[in-house]
């Protein structure tokens, strides 16, 4: 196969776009399908700060790379969960990666907050990777909001995506299939949240790294057994292979013709909330879901 647009060698097949490229002309496709997504979904400008969710993996690092790439003023953020012999050495890898680029980065620890994940996880009879996002996502949110960050980028990749995607469809969730969608807009405390990666595959994220000379972090995290998600994209990918294209149209359509069928059903903005009297961010209630659960932790400590 030869490159589609310099007629080299190609050395990245892409079944879903009918085409393969040599690895510069991958790159600058990658770069292409970042921009393109920015632009269509109204992420961000230029002329703003964004703050990337770095994990270490290689969606995360790749979308900081690139969004350097592509000129726009990006900052990290880190989250440190506190997990013995796991949370350490990925936060080293993740400060050498940006201390070797000459890119800021931000470091938010749980465990000050009392929220180490091993005693959340204790405490807590709730699946553990479901809190444990519901802390990951305050802190994000909290942290750009604080340091005057105008958008909240994570690396969700299309096959994120559409996993997602099928779990809300699975159980016909009309107020999150309302809602889903690439650029979440900003509204008081909220700061907007926008997933650049969402047109790009975890093959392609992979070949880029490898291709800028990215390492990423491989060892998965140790409580993360049994995810539901998992098995979501292995089904897709069984289809992806058989239908090249198909989790793109799946997507694609469905922001296109799906979501706007579901917008009425789909959750008002951010809801009816109220300041946190702990915390004082967005809850529904009195006591927002994470305050909670650092009170059920503090509780199981001193028990």
């Amino acid at each position: 196969m030869k490159c589609r647009r310099c007629g080299e060698v190609a050395q990245v097949a892409l079944p879903s776009h009918h085409t393969g490229f040599c690895p510069t002309c991958f790159l600058d496709f990658f770069r292409a399908q970042v921009a393109r997504a920015i632009r269509r979904h109204r992420m961000f400008g230029p002329d703003e700060r964004v703050l990337v969710a770095v994990s270490g993996g290689k969606d995360s690092l790749a979308l900081l790379h690139v969004l350097g790439e592509l000129g726009y003023q990006v900052e990290a953020v880190h989250i440190d969960l506190g997990i013995p012999d796991s949370s350490a050495p990925v936060r080293a890898f993740v400060e050498e990666f940006c201390r070797a680029r000459g890119q800021v980065l931000h470091v938010v620890e749980t465990a000050k907050d009392g929220l180490a994940i091993p005693d959340v996880k204790r405490a807590v009879r709730r699946p553990i990777c479901s809190v444990c996002g519901k802390i990951k996502r305050h802190w994000f949110n909290r942290f750009a909001f604080e340091h005057g960050f105008a958008a909240m980028a994570t690396g969700h990749n299309l096959d994120d995506e559409a996993a997602r995607l099928f779990a809300n469809t699975l159980r016909w969730d009309g107020a999150y299939l309302g809602g889903q969608g690439p650029t979440l807009p900003g509204e008081g405390l909220f700061v907007r949240k926008v997933k650049p990666l969402c047109r790009l595959t975890e093959f392609e994220t992979a070949a880029y790294c490898f291709f800028s000379g990215i390492t990423h972090w491989h060892a998965p995290c140790p409580y993360s057994g049994g995810a539901s998600f998992t098995s979501h994209k292995r089904l897709l990918a069984d289809l992806e292979h058989t239908s090249p294209g198909t989790k793109t149209a799946f997507y694609e359509n469905f922001l296109k013709n799906g979501r706007p069928a579901f917008a009425a059903t789909a959750k008002s903005g951010y809801g009816e909330l109220q300041a946190c009297a702990e915390c004082g961010f967005p809850s529904s209630g009195e006591v927002c879901g994470v305050c909670r659960v650092r009170r059920m932790t503090a509780g199981a400590g001193q028990a």
